[in-house]
Order: structure tokens, then C-alpha cells, then sequence
């Protein structure tokens, strides 16, 4: 077995589900499916049958719109 340091492993970052999303920003799941229908909205990732979201995808986004 190797002795690894926990530095030298990549950071596992837990990715947002869709009601986690909901929840951040404050809006009902139903809003943010169609959301994506209409391409708006933080990049979601398809996980087989599920959609999440990297934290800074969601960030960035967020950012974004303050910004306009």
C-alpha cells in the first residue's frame, strides 16, 4: 500500500442536485426544469437520468446576473 498524503489526492467536491439549487436560490424545482428547456439558468451536468450542478457553474452564474 502506498503512503499517500491527503494532499496529493484530487478534492472530492459533493456536486448540487436540483433541489439543492432550488433551495440556494430560492425558487421551486418546477422552475428550474423549465429553465432548461429555455437553455437559462446555471449549467446543469446529466448524470444518467439526473441533473446537477458544480458549485461554481452555479457561482458564476449568480455573478452573472448580478452583474447585468
Amino acid at each position: 500500500m502506498s503512503n499517500v498524503t491527503s494532499l496529493s489526492r484530487p478534492e472530492i467536491v459533493r456536486m448540487w442536485t436540483i433541489g439543492d439549487l432550488a433551495e440556494y436560490l430560492g425558487v421551486p424545482v418546477r422552475t428550474l426544469y423549465e429553465w432548461r428547456t429555455k437553455d437559462y439558468g446555471p449549467k446543469g451536468i446529466r448524470v444518467g437520468r439526473y441533473v446537477r450542478y458544480r458549485a461554481e457553474d452555479v457561482h458564476a452564474w449568480v455573478d452573472a446576473q448580478a452583474a447585468a
